[in-house]
């Protein structure tokens, strides 16, 4: 169902890939959106077990698009450096496939959850005080959800040789 990856000697091992996925601070989040389109947006996100959560606004393109086609993938890059000199770049970074659903429901575990992760992840030094303020606030707000599928992780080929993928 999922492509092997065409350049094996730069294929990071699933634990690496787990890793990058897990602390990374930010990803592209790709969609299918209007009229066949690509849509990639930038997002922050927490990661549990095989699920990653995100957290929108109840309208938008990012919405429409997962309700037209749940069928996502989620690349994070954990290491970007030119090499001028070389004329490459040296990169480490993870993709996930899987599908992802909207949890509107606050009463659905999974919307609690996925805050409480973003909190910890983002917001780790606010106040209990604060954290409870924006914890009310879960009616504006939807959390996707993706299940992960399947994950890969690719390094530059340098980065592999020397077993330094971060």
């Amino acid at each position: 169902m999922f492509r092997e990856m065409r350049r094996s000697k730069q294929v990071l091992s699933q634990e690496t890939a787990e890793k990058i996925l897990r602390e990374g601070e930010f990803g592209v989040l790709a969609l299918s959106g209007d009229d066949g389109y690509s849509y990639a947006v930038p997002i922050n996100y927490a990661v549990e077990g095989n699920k990653i959560y995100f957290h929108s606004a109840k309208v938008g393109h990012k919405l429409d698009a997962i309700k037209r086609n749940d069928k996502v993938s989620f690349c994070v890059v954990d290491r970007h450096e030119v090499i001028a000199e070389e004329f490459t770049t040296y990169f480490s970074s993870a993709i996930a496939f899987g599908r992802i659903k909207i949890v509107e429901d606050n009463d659905d575990p999974d919307k609690l959850r996925g805050l409480e992760l973003l909190a910890d992840k983002y917001s780790s030094t606010a106040s209990a005080e604060r954290r409870a303020k924006e914890l009310s606030r879960l009616s504006a707000l939807v959390v996707p959800v993706m299940t992960i599928e399947h994950l890969t992780g690719k390094a530059a080929r340098e980065l592999v040789k020397r077993g330094d993928f971060s």
